[in-house]
């Protein structure tokens, strides 16, 4: 596939660290219009509900996210997908699209997923990413298949992606958390600081896990998701 091999080439010609650290940046950035900002992923039920109610309660909500599906699904899973874009090969980043979006335990986690991956296709369209159009029916199913895809033509390493999309993640969810909890700026930031330190370590576990081992059960979070698709009053989407 002639639009396949042009993906990889501008993969393996983008050598120049600096540059692909800034395409990391860009491509996690809180401003990348997407939608990132519309989602709480159950924590504003959770908030309603009484199980988060402090700085303390959100931490440990988090950092079993982070080292259970994130660490456990989300990140494997990415880097699979990084791998299939590198190798021109849609069909096999559309089966680990479609085990990713098997694994979202809600209605509103799948459609959290979609959305934004819609939205992300068509932003990597409008930055005149090489191959974009022609993969577009496969990165719009899912947020992870466009970062993968963009990581893998702009030359971001596959662990320094993954790290980057655990960042994202945190600090989306955190940011979240700040308005509906409500905590202060500083608390939030003390709890990226601490989580993200984490990050590290569990995109390399995530690395290391051979396909058998991967996958995660969220069941407090699917609860909280599930309960939030019918919670009379709400500012998130998810």
């Amino acid at each position: 596939m002639a639009v396949s091999a042009r993906v990889v080439d501008m993969a393996i010609t983008t050598t120049d660290a600096p540059a692909a650290l800034v395409r990391l940046l860009h491509l996690v950035s809180p401003s990348l219009p997407i939608g990132g900002f519309t989602y709480s992923q159950g924590i504003e039920w959770a908030v309603e509900a009484g199980w988060i109610g402090s700085a303390r309660d959100l931490e440990a909500w988090l950092g079993g996210q982070l080292r259970g599906a994130v660490a456990r699904l989300d990140l494997p899973l990415l880097t699979r997908m990084q791998d299939a874009v590198a190798a021109g090969d849609p069909a096999v980043l559309g089966r680990w699209t479609d085990w990713l979006i098997a694994a979202r335990e809600t209605a509103e986690l799948r459609a959290e997923e979609t959305n934004r991956g819609r939205a992300l296709a068509d932003l990597l369209i409008a930055l005149d990413l090489p191959g974009a159009p022609a993969w577009r029916a496969e990165l719009a199913r899912s947020q992870a298949a466009g970062f993968a895809f963009a990581a893998a033509a702009w030359g971001i390493p596959r662990r320094e992606a993954a790290i980057g999309y655990a960042w994202a993640w945190l600090e989306g969810l955190v940011l979240a958390a700040v308005k509906i909890v409500p905590l202060g700026q500083t608390q939030g930031q003390q709890i990226l600081a601490r989580l993200g330190a984490e990050i590290p370590a569990e995109v390399d576990r995530a690395l290391a896990l051979d396909e058998s081992e991967i996958g995660a059960a969220s069941p407090a979070l699917a609860i909280a998701s599930s309960a939030h698709e019918s919670q009379y009053t709400r500012l998130f989407r998810s």
